[in-house]
């Protein structure tokens, strides 16, 4: 079958093949899956990973086997796939904290084959490929209703945006937010602000061309970062204080400081870009004094099997946008013009057509 591999280069093969079923695991037909920053860090060496690896974690499709202690997801069900194989049974799974299971974490899986040669399945998922198996409670169905193309969003940018702000934030009635980053995932940030009634909710990003994107999201203000530029003042401009909650969505060690210098006296950080390995950052001390706090987020915090269907809700509600977030569909063999799309920032998120 077909799949994008990385092996030191990006590579779309033919010769990619997935290994049956074992008794806790489904084999999804994968539909469409979503291009995100996160395969850019592999093959950018942001993210160090063995080669070679079936690429893709963002993933929605038709489930095609399931093995013989599966009981919850059934062959047919339209299902989102997440990147948490939790465990089900350790302390942090039994206190509703699967996001700290360190089972699903870190664990290197190759269900796959290139050439004959065992490959990797990146963040458990590896859906940049026709099919894929994973665990069983990573396949979460949904609504057959809701398109393909659409739900796929959900597996990684929404829950991790929208999640950060329900899940780890949690902020309250009118309370104020700067978002630095408006990609997918500082989208899905925006639109978890919104649901929470925050405001103002206030954008920041270099390209100004982000603006429509960012109001249509949520945002109430927005400000066009540069070198000319200090965003710190243009935000305590609109929140004087500074503001309750800010959204570091890029991953640069100086974003991190500026989310944090924007913070009013009880406000928090929340951490969600990526950098490099080893990166660094650094704030003054005092600054975080007056009860402020920096918080690192895994994967929006999320509880899968109750927030996937609490997405889909709200998306069928007319609350939720995730059909807005598609700004593009490519093929498989077009990855390399989806890849110069979301570099070049001109759409929201680029899917990838697998079928």
């Amino acid at each position: 079958m077909k799949g994008i591999v990385w092996t030191g280069e990006l590579e779309v093969r033919h010769d990619v093949e997935v290994r049956d079923v074992r008794a806790d695991e489904v084999r999804v037909r994968v539909h469409a899956a979503g291009l995100c920053h996160s395969d850019v860090s592999v093959v950018d060496g942001t993210i160090p990973f063995p080669t070679p690896v079936v690429l893709g974690h963002e993933g929605a499709g038709v489930v095609e086997a399931v093995g013989d202690a599966v009981t919850s997801v059934g062959v047919g069900d339209h299902v989102v796939l997440t990147t948490m194989g939790f465990c089900g049974h350790c302390p942090a799974c039994a206190r509703g904290l699967p996001s700290h299971c360190r089972e699903g974490y870190g664990k290197l899986r190759a269900p796959f084959t290139v050439g004959g040669t065992k490959a990797f399945q990146f963040a458990n998922a590896g859906v940049f490929a026709e099919a894929t198996v994973v665990k069983e409670n990573q396949a979460v169905v949904i609504d057959p209703d809701v398109p393909l193309r659409s739900a796929c969003l959900i597996g990684c940018a929404v829950v991790t945006g929208v999640g950060a702000v329900l899940n780890r934030a949690r902020p309250t009635h009118g309370q104020s937010a700067v978002v630095i980053g408006v990609g997918g995932i500082g989208l899905n940030v925006l639109q978890g602000l919104r649901l929470s009634d925050a405001l103002p909710i206030i954008a920041v990003d270099a390209n100004p061309a982000k603006e429509a994107a960012a109001r249509a999201f949520g945002a109430t203000h927005f400000v066009t970062a540069g070198p000319e530029v200090d965003t710190v003042a243009a935000v305590r401009e609109i929140c004087p204080d500074g503001v309750d909650h800010a959204f570091e969505c890029v991953g640069h060690p100086a974003l991190i400081r500026t989310a944090v210098d924007t913070l009013d006296w009880g406000g928090q950080c929340v951490l969600l870009g990526v950098p490099k390995l080893g990166t660094e950052a650094s704030f003054v001390v005092q600054s975080l004094y007056n009860d402020k706090s920096i918080l690192g987020c895994r994967y929006g915090t999320a509880r899968p099997h109750h927030d996937v269907p609490l997405f889909v809700d709200l998306y069928k509600a007319g609350r939720l946008l995730l059909d807005e977030l598609v700004s593009a569909t490519f093929p498989l063999d077009g990855v390399h013009d989806a890849l110069a799309a979301l570099q070049d920032g001109t759409v929201n998120r680029a899917v990838l057509d697998v079928t």
